[in-house]
């Protein structure tokens, strides 16, 4: 163990502390991480703007860099990922650049199918279905690259860097332009075979009459833009920053409410198949709105039937609003250095 502390200290990822004395035997060193170790990038590519966030290797943001759009193109996105990279690069100073150990992607999967939810143009839309991301990204940069879901990429954040206990199985609910989620099973991060587990978004739930709609279609920030812009009121300013909303308190309720009742029937669907201890909801909003609708998500959860099911509880996600970028940054980090504890049990 001496031997691999001394080298760990020697590559630069641990520092080491003032001895402790005054106790029998030999004075202990406290070791810790060295925050300028390793450093990780992460891309969050959304459908209306897209970030590019360095972080260290306590998981603390370093800087970060944003572009807005009102859709994103293949070629937008290079554009920013050059220009960003090398800015973020050059906040370093010279010796630590080369410490940077990989470039995460926290990105929707297959962008080209929601052409008509967000109002691009098909062909450019389409261009996502041939291109190859990972690959033009790795050119750009000389960096390994991960791609990963960004609901999910946002539940690993969630994961890794949330405060507070923990639960070992939940289920997460994350708010962008659109509703998706991730889950956490036996305290790991469950991407299923294709990497698009927990995709919340095309759960079926009651919607208005006796009709079935998608979750995505009650409870996304969309859905919120389209009632204000009916309303007469601009929801331009929702997707630039997410900490003060204008929305008139009648369209904010009944979204709240709405969307409360969605995610109430998605988790008590979810509940019968799996034993959850919890569900966490986040996303792209102010505190005291997610604060609001976790709140009505447990109201609504408690109004169904819910005989034969254990609920879980109704929490508020720690992260906020930047949790797609930090688990983006997070996949390189886990690549490296984190252990999978599921490893031991594989037969390999």
């Amino acid at each position: 163990v001496s031997v691999i502390m001394r080298e760990l200290e020697k590559d630069g990822l641990f520092l080491r502390g003032e001895p402790l004395r005054g106790r029998i035997g030999q004075p202990s060193i406290p070791m810790r991480l060295n925050p300028d170790g390793a450093f990780f990038l992460g891309l969050k590519l959304g459908r209306r703007s897209t970030d590019l966030t360095l972080i260290d290797f306590l998981g603390q943001v370093r800087a970060s860099e944003r572009h807005i759009y009102p859709y994103p193109t293949v070629a937008a996105v290079a554009d920013f990922v050059r220009a960003a990279y090398r800015t973020l690069r050059q906040s370093l100073p010279p010796g630590q650049r080369k410490r940077i150990a990989g470039l995460g992607v926290a990105m929707p999967f297959r962008m080209w199918e929601w052409v008509g939810q967000i109002g691009a143009p098909a062909s450019a839309m389409e261009e996502w279905r041939d291109s190859n991301l990972q690959k033009t990204l790795e050119e750009l940069t000389d960096l390994p690259v991960f791609i990963q879901n960004d609901a999910s990429s946002a539940c690993g954040a969630e994961l890794i860097f949330g405060k507070g206990e923990r639960p070992r199985n939940f289920l997460y609910f994350y708010f962008g332009t659109f509703i998706g989620g991730g889950l956490v099973m036996g305290g790991q991060l469950f991407l299923g075979a294709t990497g698009n587990a927990a995709g919340v978004g095309s759960m079926p739930v009651p919607g208005s009459g006796a009709r079935m709609e998608s979750l995505i279609n009650a409870a996304s920030l969309q859905v919120l833009a389209d009632r204000m812009a009916a309303n007469g009121e601009s929801a331009d300013h929702i997707w630039q920053q997410s900490q003060a909303w204008h929305v008139s308190q009648p369209v904010l309720d009944r979204w709240l409410d709405d969307a409360a009742m969605g995610l109430a029937w998605a988790t008590l669907s979810a509940t019968a198949l799996l034993e959850l201890d919890a569900v966490m909801v986040d996303g792209w909003m102010p505190t005291e709105v997610r604060a609001a609708l976790a709140e009505r998500v447990e109201q609504a959860l408690r109004s169904l039937d819910t005989a034969g099911v254990v609920l879980p509880s109704v929490r508020e996600g720690t992260i906020g609003a930047f949790a797609r970028s930090l688990g983006a940054a997070a996949i390189p980090l886990s690549q490296r250095f984190l252990i999978d504890q599921n490893a031991a049990n594989r037969n390999i």
